[in-house]
């Protein structure tokens, strides 16, 4: 089966890894070759490792422009969070890791709890073809949502257009809120994003060994030994179900 792998993921014997930048809890830094460094890029690298291949990375701003580079041949593997839009031209494995995704809300709001967010009128900044932007998408019916580029741009429309909510990971939001005395953040969460790998549908063989590889990366502890290795305990939770 290894051998139908390599040839699917990697038949030149280099591994092309999509990653996505724009996230600074799976990619934590640049090693001095210029290379991602953080809990994806191991991920990715520890495939390689397993298939006997060099891995190589390919990195994107955004994961909404990995998503969309699938059918353009520019990478064996992506390292996004799965979601039912990204899934109908990219095959995903189960979540590696989980993010909780939650709101933010300026001083004074009069919003208690995630559910108050989803009413008339009110109006939220997120960062646009993010995973929990595709999530509020489907699932809000009341609540407007304001994109704009990346977490910073959300962060700044929510701040310059004195929008009701901010939407983002509780990690990143834990860090905004620093800056902005008065401000909360809601209990709980809407969604926790799912970060997982995936691949085009054609490769089969390929999408069976990665949800193995995932599922023994998690049982195993691999998953938990990165966490620690990059100093994200707390914020990424290894993830749980199948």
């Amino acid at each position: 089966m290894i051998e139908a792998v390599r040839q699917e993921l990697a038949p030149n014997g280099i591994l092309r890894a999509g990653i996505n930048m724009s996230n600074p809890l799976l990619v934590t830094g640049k090693t001095e070759a210029g290379d991602p460094a953080g809990v994806s890029p191991d991920m990715a690298r520890a495939i390689a490792e397993r298939l006997g291949v060099e891995v190589r990375y390919v990195q994107f701003p955004s994961p909404g422009v990995l998503a969309d580079a699938v059918g353009e041949d520019a990478y064996d593997i992506g390292l996004i969070a799965a979601e039912p839009a990204r899934a109908e031209s990219i095959t995903f494995t189960s979540a590696y890791v989980e993010i909780e995704a939650t709101y933010l809300v300026p001083a004074g709001s009069p919003l208690a709890v995630i559910d108050d967010v989803d009413r008339p009128g009110i109006r939220i900044a997120v960062s646009d073809r993010s995973a929990y932007d595709l999530y509020l998408t489907r699932a809000l019916e009341h609540g407007e949502l304001h994109r704009a580029k990346g977490l910073a741009g959300a962060l700044e429309l929510f701040i310059s257009s004195k929008l009701d909510a901010l939407s983002g990971l509780r990690p990143a939001l834990i860090e905004d809120i620093k800056t902005m005395p008065g401000a909360r953040i809601l209990d709980g969460n809407y969604t926790t994003v799912q970060q997982a790998i995936g691949t085009p549908p054609k490769n089969s063989a390929a999408a069976a060994f990665l949800q193995d590889f995932v599922m023994e990366a998690r049982a195993s502890g691999l998953v938990a030994k990165l966490i620690e290795r990059h100093d994200v305990e707390g914020r990424l939770l290894v993830a749980s179900g199948i």
